[in-house]
């Protein structure tokens, strides 16, 4: 796989900066990575369904399945998390939100008793 600079310079301007960037594609990297690993474990159970076989002492080699082969090699060309979170950001696809710094409250004085 070919190594694909990027002038991270050229990010949308929306974000805060270059480290604000890298952070939010970075997490997006992660959320996507997440959402293939699920697919990639659903095909594969769905795949181990199909060829599990009834009798339970026949014996069945498992790491020579072309089957599950095939799907994991499809899965190893395609492009990496991060490249699609770095396509996202500088198409201007992603949207997210600062966390809220929270404000010191500052306790109020009690009010004091007018009992006369």
């Amino acid at each position: 796989m070919a190594v694909k600079p990027i002038d991270i310079q050229q990010v949308n301007p929306d974000v805060g900066g270059i480290y604000e960037a890298i952070i939010v594609a970075a997490r997006r990297a992660r959320q996507i990575h997440n959402d293939i690993r699920i697919e990639l474990n659903q095909q594969l159970e769905t795949l181990a369904q199909l060829t599990t076989t009834v009798d339970p002492e026949e014996e069945v080699d498992v790491s020579a399945n072309p089957d599950q082969l095939k799907i994991s090699l499809e899965f190893e060309k395609r492009p990496k998390a991060t490249e699609y979170a770095l396509d996202e950001l500088m198409q201007g696809k992603l949207e997210w939100r600062r966390k809220e710094e929270e404000q010191p409250v500052e306790k109020e004085a009690p009010e004091p008793d007018d009992a006369e």
